[in-house]
């Protein structure tokens, strides 16, 4: 099924994913699909989002939720950090981030973001191409996350890691925001 944009499994709604205008975003996105040889219906049927969506989201006139962003990157092979850049707040449908920063090295790309979820927040997001994980450490907060069929718990001072090459979850369990960070690991294709 074709979503304009994915939804959490709670009952808010998609938020943009930027708070900034996503020209270069779209420019970026489109210019990884052409490099790749993908056509802009099956880059849409891939990531499961719809064409007019994605159409949008090139010609920087739709401004996706995050995990429309992730459905994409991961379609086309590529960290997150190669659509967005560096700097600006990024939202998912509950999880807002700020990617600080990339590393490169020969075989794997890191992306490191630094997190707040809200309290009681869930945000269900898509699996990332094959081999990618996640690392997150909690400052604050309780965090259930990790594979949508077996999620993990963290408190402060603790670690959680999984493959997010499967639908994974985050959400803040109790009435405190969640503070952490994330690391990303995409190995290259």
């Amino acid at each position: 099924m074709l979503h304009d944009s994915l939804m959490d499994s709670g009952t808010q709604s998609p938020r943009p994913a930027r708070d900034i205008g996503t020209p270069d975003v779209g420019q970026r996105i489109r210019r990884l699909r052409e490099e790749r040889g993908i056509s802009l219906s099956e880059l849409a049927r891939r990531a499961g989002v719809g064409k007019a969506t994605l159409s949008g989201l090139e010609n920087g006139t739709r401004n996706p939720t995050l995990e429309t962003l992730w459905a994409v990157t991961a379609q086309l092979g590529v960290p997150l950090a190669l659509a967005v850049g560096t700097g600006p707040v990024i939202r998912g449908t509950a999880v807002e981030g700020v990617l600080l920063q990339v590393f490169e090295d020969e075989a794997v790309t890191y992306e490191l973001y630094r997190l707040t979820i809200p309290a009681g927040a869930t945000q269900v997001s898509p699996a990332h191409h094959e081999g990618v994980t996640e690392h997150i450490t909690v400052f604050a907060g309780v965090l259930s996350a990790g594979p949508q069929d077996a999620p993990l718990r963290a408190g402060p001072g603790e670690h959680l890691t999984w493959r997010s090459d499967v639908p994974h979850t985050y959400a803040a369990i109790g009435d405190q925001d969640v503070h952490a960070s994330l690391l990303m690991r995409y190995p290259h294709r």
